[in-house]
């Protein structure tokens, strides 16, 4: 196994962040210093060490699905003290890390793992991965609205990528949508229906990829199943293909 990939699948950091950890001469095998790329290790013969610590195998992978009230960031930590994401994952006591993010004034499903390549593929968008939300908008979008939210909207950062609108209800004040999109901009679907003139006030994910909500309660969360994970897998596989 090539030992970047090897510090990947350990957890101490990113394939991309594995090599400029290599190429600073962070990294010791068996003894040696490696500042280049491409070695091969055996992680069952082969004393790894990053900064002089030693690296041990990679642990269990493990997939949770979480439910995330409004109000709770979703990082492991926050500066500012807000809770956060692991303060209501207290009871696993191995090391997962939100796939993507939501913010603290949105809620609905958030993913946990510590499955690195996994979590890349989920967030990256050259695999396509839809992520389905309900979002509760000001006022009664016009067809003119509606159709800029599919087609792309200028945003600061560029024109977002084609979306799927959909209306689902229509009440006196707002109007509730359902949006689809294969790319995460930070605040991505505020902006975009701020552009049109509807500001959010509502946002909840409902589905990422094959894997959905469901009648999951907010504030909870569990361990995804082998064939949900598989599932997931599978998915991400024909989305990259399409």
């Amino acid at each position: 196994m090539r030992l970047h990939k090897y510090l990947a699948i350990c957890g101490v950091s990113s394939r991309r962040r594995a090599e400029e950890m290599i190429s600073a001469g962070r990294v010791m095998v068996n003894g040696k210093v490696i500042s280049e790329q491409g070695m091969q290790v055996d992680p069952d013969v082969d004393l790894v060490l990053v900064d002089g610590k030693q690296i041990h195998g990679p642990e269990a992978k493990v997939y949770y699905a979480l439910h995330k009230p409004l109000g709770v960031v979703s990082t492991v930590r926050d500066e500012s003290g807000r809770p956060t994401v692991r303060d209501i994952l207290k009871n696993v006591k191995l090391r997962i890390y939100p796939v993507g993010r939501l913010d603290a004034d949105s809620e609905g499903l958030l993913l946990l793992t510590n499955d690195g390549e996994l979590a890349v593929r989920l967030m990256h968008p050259r695999y396509n991965v839809t992520k389905k939300y309900e979002v509760w908008v000001t006022g009664k979008p016009a067809k003119m609205a509606l159709e800029l939210l599919r087609s792309g909207v200028k945003l600061a950062d560029g024109i977002t990528r084609p979306a799927s609108v959909k209306v689902v209800e229509v009440g006196k004040a707002d109007t509730k949508l359902e949006i689809s999109l294969q790319e995460g901009r930070n605040r991505q679907i505020r902006r975009m229906c701020q552009a049109v003139g509807h500001p959010v006030l509502r946002l909840r994910r409902i589905s990422i990829g094959p894997f959905e909500l469901g009648d999951l309660p907010v504030g909870c969360y569990r361990k995804l199943t082998q064939s949900e994970v598989d599932s997931l897998q599978t998915g991400l596989h024909d989305s990259k293909k399409s």
